[in-house]
C-alpha cells in the first residue's frame, strides 16, 4: 500500500529532453550520450558502452520501462530518416505528461491508502489494549477456541492487506505510455514514408500492432486529405488526456472500494483478535489484574474488604 513514485519515468523525460537539446545544437547522437554519461546520468553511463556493439535503440530497450517506448521511437526515426531531435522532444513531453498523471493519481490515493493502512493495525491495537488491561491472552490462545480466533484473525488481516494492495495497484496508471503508438507512427510519417511503411517500421521497432483508433485516424486523413502527422499527434494528446482523467476517476472510486476489505476482513479480525480473547478470558474465570479488589495490610494482617 505504500506509495511508489515512478522515478524512471521522470528520469527518462529529463534525459530525453537533454538529448533532444544536444541534437538540436548539432551534436552527434553518440557524442550526446557520451556527454550525458560524463555529466553523471546513470542511464547514459549504461547506454554508452552497450550501444557500441548493439546500437542505441537496443541499448535503450534493455533498460526496460519507459525506455522501451523511447527505443521504439529512436529506432523508427533512424530507420525512416525522420528528424530525431524534434521527435525526442515530443517524446519527452509525453513522458512528462505520464509523470504528471501518476502524480495526480498518487495525490488522490494518499488519503484512502493512509486510512486503510491505519485501520489495518486495529486488531493488533486491540491485543495490546487487552494485555494492558490485564487479560491473560496467552492462556486464552492455548485453548481450542482461542487458537481458532487467532488463526482466523491473522488470516483475515493478511487477506485485508492483500485485497487492499490489489485495489491500490489497479488504481495506478498503466505501465505503457498513453498515445505512444500514435506518436511513433507520426514520427515515421514525418520521415516521408508511406502509411504502410510507417506501420511496418513501428511494428518492427517493438511498438506492437496498430490499434483500431490509429487505423481510423489514418483512414480519416486519407479521406479528408488532411496531414496524418498532425492528426496522429492530436490523437496521442487526447489519449494522454483521457488516461489522466481515467486515473483520477479510478483514484476517486478507490475510497469506496477500500471499505470492502475494511468491513469484511479488518473489522472481523479486530473482533477475533481483540474482543473474543477478552470474552474468553472472562468466561474462563481469569479476572484482569486491574479489576481485582485492592488488599489492605494492617499491622502485618491482611484484610480484603472486611474489618479484622
Amino acid at each position: 500500500m505504500r506509495r511508489t513514485r515512478n522515478a524512471p519515468v521522470l528520469g527518462a523525460a529529463m534525459t530525453v529532453r537533454k538529448i533532444a537539446v544536444l541534437l538540436e545544437a548539432g551534436v552527434a547522437p553518440s557524442h550526446a550520450w557520451q556527454l550525458l554519461a560524463e555529466d553523471g546520468d546513470p542511464v547514459a553511463e549504461r547506454v554508452v558502452p552497450v550501444s557500441v556493439g548493439m546500437g542505441t535503440a537496443s541499448a535503450l530497450r534493455a533498460e526496460g520501462g519507459p525506455w522501451s517506448d523511447v527505443a521504439a521511437a529512436w529506432q523508427v526515426a533512424e530507420t525512416v530518416g525522420a528528424p530525431l531531435a524534434s521527435s525526442l522532444r515530443r517524446f519527452a513531453d509525453a513522458l512528462r505528461d505520464a509523470e504528471e498523471t501518476r502524480d495526480d493519481v498518487a495525490v488522490a490515493l494518499a488519503d484512502p491508502t493512509a486510512t486503510a493502512r491505519l485501520v489495518a493495525w486495529l486488531p493488533l491495537v486491540a491485543i495490546a489494549l487487552a494485555l494492558l488491561l490485564g487479560f491473560d491472552i496467552g492462556a486464552v490462545i492455548t485453548q481450542p477456541a482461542g487458537v481458532a480466533c487467532l488463526l482466523a484473525g491473522l488470516g483475515l488481516m493478511l487477506a485485508a492487506r492483500g485485497w487492499t494492495a490489489r485495489l491500490v495497484a489497479r488504481a495506478q496508471p498503466g505501465a505503457r505510455l498513453a498515445g505512444v503508438q500514435s506518436d511513433i507512427v507520426a514520427i515515421a510519417l514525418s520521415g516521408g514514408v508511406s502509411v504502410e511503411r510507417a506501420i511496418s517500421a513501428m511494428t518492427d521497432a517493438g511498438g506492437g500492432e496498430p490499434t483500431p483508433g490509429i487505423r481510423g485516424v489514418l483512414d480519416l486523413s486519407q479521406r479528408a486529405g488532411a496531414p496524418a502527422v498532425e492528426l496522429l499527434r492530436a490523437s496521442a494528446a487526447e489519449e494522454r488526456r483521457h488516461a489522466r482523467t481515467e486515473g483520477r476517476l479510478r483514484a476517486a472510486r478507490l475510497g469506496a472500494k477500500l471499505l470492502l476489505p475494511m468491513g469484511l476482513c479488518t473489522l472481523p479480525a479486530f473482533l477475533l483478535l481483540g474482543v473474543a480473547p477478552m470474552l474468553l478470558s472472562v468466561l474462563s474465570g481469569a479476572v484482569p489484574a486491574l479489576a481485582e479488589p485492592p488488599s489492605m495490610s494492617i499491622f502485618g494482617l491482611s484484610a480484603t474488604g472486611s474489618a479484622v
